[in-house]
């Protein structure tokens, strides 16, 4: 009866979504760039944030971050709360560069500041990122809470007789395809709009079923020492309060976010991520104007403040109630074995639907930025010039059917790598730096010359590499290095190289930004005011996770 009721209000919600987002759509016009592509150019303030949020936050995070929380503690929260940083920057700094230009994708400003090839290169190194790292492994993580809270893994133990590991690796298998193949319907023949107006309704639902997970976690917590809800938020403000202490030793290693890093590596790492990024900006390409691009940047950031109550605090909560596990190795088992255990049966269907909405969000924002840039950066200059819109929307369906395939095949193997997290951001280090290098010298310095580019991303991707997998295992000081120091002197290394360049062979005339007159430019009027205060509760977070208040 409980399955059944579970899979019940799963389906319901999950249709309800779908139902909504085909109403809200219905009557766009998808055969056009902008309108597929771009949502129409008409995003509000409120729908960018929503799309922002939930193309970010998805089962990635809420298994990453809460399996680094039940190893160290409420560290991890530096990855959400300092995002507002680079979101702020990004609205008031470069959103009214990005609209004035008109951009449809990131590498489109690349040739317009350096050349052809260098959109070209640039294409390439984001779609392989998309294909290999980012599609499969929201795919994974997605798949690990479906397998552990509903025990997905033991229907192929039981009816197929297979052996722990095979039929957990199969479960996970079955659950990316199930996922991908939602995802891409949304991604592939929905376009932008569809997908932000669904990650709007799922990103309620989030708000709604991830804050359960932390109550009910602490009713669990506060039974366990006799008590409920008040005696589980004493256990959980005072049985070790190191754990509550997000302001971690320079010294320490990953899964530990040291303190200098969070205005050096980390800000370098957020700021490619939130304003470079393509899956995360098109949002923001597809604005009505100027002035709601940056609330919806600005709402994002306050709402990355208050997404560690999701996705850091369920793990320090698991630390403290599974006190029996002594090795909890990545962690990525934490999440997932506190929502089985204190979830009620009643609510399981709302919760899986809401988590499910999620992974998609990220998926088909992914699935169908790729399809964005392999169209109109790669596609169409490369092979087809006059290709029609509604030509080159097709290529990006087609393109995106087998991006999701690829995706999809890759994505259960993760499960042999290390953690969720970490796998990710170590990934990306090698590349992201010197991509938002070459786009913040591109729009700041004039005279950087087109040849820039081209020699600072394969110096970076070099250098990364030596240090990442080859030095630090011959430096002793460098061994236990974390590795986003790697990204805040390699970052000081490539404005190094872009300074040389343009002092030896800068550009012959200055670049100047054309301005496309796609959407109006007029900030909004008060939004600095509204960005200080966002960052101002940035900073009063870590305030209360420090020596100087909970973490005592």
């Amino acid at each position: 009866m409980n399955l059944m009721f579970t899979a019940v209000t799963f389906v319901a919600f999950t249709a309800l979504v779908a139902i909504i987002s085909w109403w809200k759509t219905r009557g766009d016009n998808l055969d056009t760039q902008d309108g597929y592509y771009l949502a129409g150019r008409g995003l509000t303030g409120p729908v960018i944030a929503g799309s922002l949020l939930m193309t970010n936050l998805s089962a990635e995070q809420l298994v990453g971050n809460n399996g680094q929380a039940v190893r160290i503690g409420m560290s991890p929260m530096g990855w959400e709360v300092t995002s507002a940083i680079a979101l702020v920057i990004l609205a008031f700094v470069l959103m009214p560069k990005y609209l004035k230009t008109g951009l449809t994708t990131v590498p489109e400003f690349f040739e317009q500041r350096y050349d052809a090839g260098t959109r070209r290169l640039v294409s390439f190194i984001v779609l392989l990122s998309y294909i290999i790292i980012m599609l499969p492994n929201v795919l994974y993580a997605g798949a690990q809470v479906f397998v552990n809270i509903f025990g997905i893994d033991q229907v192929f133990v039981t009816q197929f007789g297979m052996d722990a590991g095979s039929a957990r690796f199969w479960a996970i298998a079955a659950v990316c395809v199930a996922t991908a193949f939602a995802g891409s319907i949304y991604a592939i023949f929905g376009g932008l709009k569809a997908i932000a107006v669904s990650d709007s309704i799922n990103g309620l639902g989030l708000i709604v079923g991830g804050l359960l997970v932390p109550i009910f976690g602490l009713i669990a917590l506060g039974a366990a020492h006799g008590g409920g809800f008040m005696e589980g938020l004493d256990a959980f403000l005072n049985t070790d309060k190191t754990l509550l202490n997000a302001i971690d030793a320079p010294n320490l290693n990953e899964p530990y976010l040291p303190w200098p890093l969070l205005l050096t590596g980390l800000l370098v790492n957020n700021m490619y991520f939130w304003a470079t990024n393509q899956s995360i900006i098109q949002r923001t390409f597809g604005a009505k104007n100027l002035k709601e691009a940056q609330k919806g940047a600005v709402l994002a950031g306050f709402f990355k403040i208050l997404t560690p109550l999701i996705i850091v605090v369920p793990g320090v909560i698991a630390r403290l109630l599974y006190t029996e596990v002594t090795d909890w190795g990545n962690g990525d088992t934490a999440y997932p074995m506190l929502v089985a255990d204190v979830m009620p049966k009643w609510l399981l269907g709302f919760f899986a639907a809401v988590m499910f909405g999620a992974i998609l969000s990220s998926f088909n924002s992914i699935l169908n930025s790729a399809s964005t840039i392999y169209a109109l950066d790669i596609h169409r200059p490369m092979f087809n010039p006059n290709a029609t819109d509604a030509h080159m929307v097709k290529v990006g369906q087609n393109f995106g059917t087998i991006v999701a395939i690829i995706s999809t095949v890759m994505s259960p193997f993760f499960m042999y790598m290390g953690g969720i997290t970490t796998t990710v951001n170590s990934a990306f280090a090698a590349f992201n730096t010197p991509l938002f290098v070459c786009l913040l010298c591109g729009f700041f310095w004039k005279r950087v010359p087109s040849i820039a580019a081209k020699i600072v991303i394969p110096i970076h991707v070099v250098l990364y590499f030596l240090l990442q997998f080859y030095l630090r295992y011959q430096i002793p000081v460098l061994e236990n290095t974390h590795y986003l120091y790697f990204t805040a002197f390699l970052f000081i290394i490539d404005m190094i190289i872009m300074a040389i360049i343009v002092k030896v062979h800068p550009r012959e005339t200055d670049f100047v930004l054309h301005d496309a007159q796609a959407v109006d430019l007029t900030p909004w009027k008060n939004g600095k005011y509204v960005a200080a205060f966002v960052l101002a509760i940035m900073c009063l977070a870590y305030v209360v996770f420090s020596p100087l208040c909970l973490g005592a």
